[in-house]
């Protein structure tokens, strides 16, 4: 029970403060120029997320899976999914947000995990949503939300921010 109470509120503990300050750097990028996209869809990854959070407990309460032997190597998953997650927030600096946010006339954050991979926080979304429930073996939450995150992902959020990428402005002017 301690690890599931455990998990849970470093979980939440973590997605807060990340719209914490995503709401800061949501202040400081409007004034700056930025324009969201994609606003009306932002809502479902709110519920995303905090459904999931209700299903892994109430998975373990109802049902109270047995923690898998291999446990250690989906720890190793979580811990790689924070490096890349983190690694991606201080990459983009003040530029991270949870919304889509498109600052015209400033470059493209080409610098830390966007050498090697476009989307790098949604990796590290993708590989959190499987392996935390997985910890604690709770594999139908892994299956359900897994599925549901790859489809707001795939059919909604990054066609979104791909739009919105297309529609600025690229001069490559740096910002003053």
């Amino acid at each position: 029970m301690m690890i599931v109470i455990t998990i849970t509120a470093i979980v939440i503990v973590q997605r807060v403060s990340e719209l914490f300050l995503s709401r800061r750097n949501f202040g400081w990028a409007m004034s700056h120029g930025a324009i969201e996209y994609g606003e009306g869809h932002y809502w479902l990854f709110i519920a995303l997320h905090s459904m999931w959070i209700i299903a892994l407990n109430a998975e373990w309460y109802f049902l109270r899976p047995e923690i898998p032997s291999f446990w250690p190597y989906i720890a190793a998953i979580v811990v790689i999914a924070q490096i890349i997650r983190y690694w991606a927030i201080k990459s983009l600096g003040k530029r991270w947000n949870t919304r889509i946010l498109v600052m015209e006339n400033w470059p493209l954050i080409e610098a830390g995990p966007y050498r090697l991979l476009k989307h790098p926080n949604y990796l590290a979304v993708v590989l959190e949503i499987a392996a935390v429930p997985a910890l604690i073996g709770a594999w139908y939450t892994v299956a359900v939300f897994s599925i549901l995150n790859a489809a707001l992902l795939f059919f909604i959020r990054i066609p979104a921010e791909e739009k919105a990428l297309r529609s600025r402005r690229t001069t490559c002017q740096k910002p003053l």
